[in-house]
């Protein structure tokens, strides 16, 4: 399996996108931004469909997308309903741009696919080692802002009051989050990019409270997810996000009945 070129950039996309994921994830999970990143995804389709048809890379598309909009939906911050129901809108109506725009460009159905569902078995080694670059600014950037990340996400009225940073910490996790759901759509697609960021942190807030374990796990959960998934891609033929998908639901659900089983 690992003699071809394809699938050894498969398996290091797949091992940076997962750390990343599951880092990032832990944080979003603990913000309860579970919704936040499905709508990103979302967003995330229409600019890489705007991406392909100004004649840009899908990714990069997705970036400037994901990226803007989760600055627009942070001022809105304050208000949880509000902001809940301006992001709704804001997920329909980009869907509709993201069909809009590959027709318009006349995107071929690989292309279209590619970026519902992902390609990883695509990837070429250009496109990996942009995915390294973005991995190591997101987790540099993290580790930067990592005490004010972690009191936003765990303890928000603590970085409150004792910081005058909240608005720029909470900017800063946006961005971060929207390069995290970018990143990840390369390896699951836009549709499923929650499976990678929410599920593995979901599931590792049930073994665990301590932040650097929670992230060790979430991490553990979503490289297990993405190696088995991918072998079992190379296996079956079949595609490699939909053994992710069902792998992590399936390390959730368990998840959930050991921790109700021990409760």
């Amino acid at each position: 399996m690992f003699s071809y070129d394809f699938m050894q950039n498969a398996f290091m996309a797949g091992t940076v996108v997962s750390i990343v994921a599951g880092i990032v994830g832990t944080f979003a999970v603990a913000r309860n931004y579970a919704f936040l990143t499905h709508t990103l995804s979302e967003i995330g389709f229409a600019g890489a469909a705007f991406g392909l048809f100004a004649g840009w890379p899908a990714l990069l598309g997705m970036m400037v997308a994901t990226s803007g909009a989760s600055l627009a939906i942070g001022a809105l911050e304050s208000g949880y309903t509000k902001r809940d129901n301006v992001t709704s809108a804001i997920s329909a109506l980009a869907i509709g741009l993201g069909i809009l725009f590959l027709a318009l460009g006349h995107t071929s159905t690989t292309a279209a696919t590619g970026i519902l569902f992902g390609s990883v078995l695509g990837i070429s080694r250009q496109n990996l080692l942009l995915l390294i670059v973005l991995a190591i600014f997101v987790i540099v950037t993290l580790l930067i802002n990592y005490r004010s990340l972690r009191q936003l996400a765990f303890d928000e009225a603590g970085i409150f009051l004792q910081s005058g940073r909240q608005k720029a910490v909470r900017y800063i996790f946006l961005v971060i989050i929207a390069l995290s759901v970018s990143i990840s759509s390369q390896l699951v697609g836009s549709l499923l990019i929650f499976v990678l960021v929410t599920l593995p942190a979901a599931s590792a807030k049930y073994y665990a409270t301590a932040t650097t374990r929670l992230m060790g796990l979430a991490v553990i959960f979503a490289l297990f997810g993405t190696w088995s998934g991918l072998s079992l891609a190379y296996l079956t033929n079949l595609p490699a996000s939909f053994f992710i998908a069902v792998i992590e639901v399936l390390i959730y659900l368990v998840s959930v009945w050991q921790f109700q089983k021990n409760a």
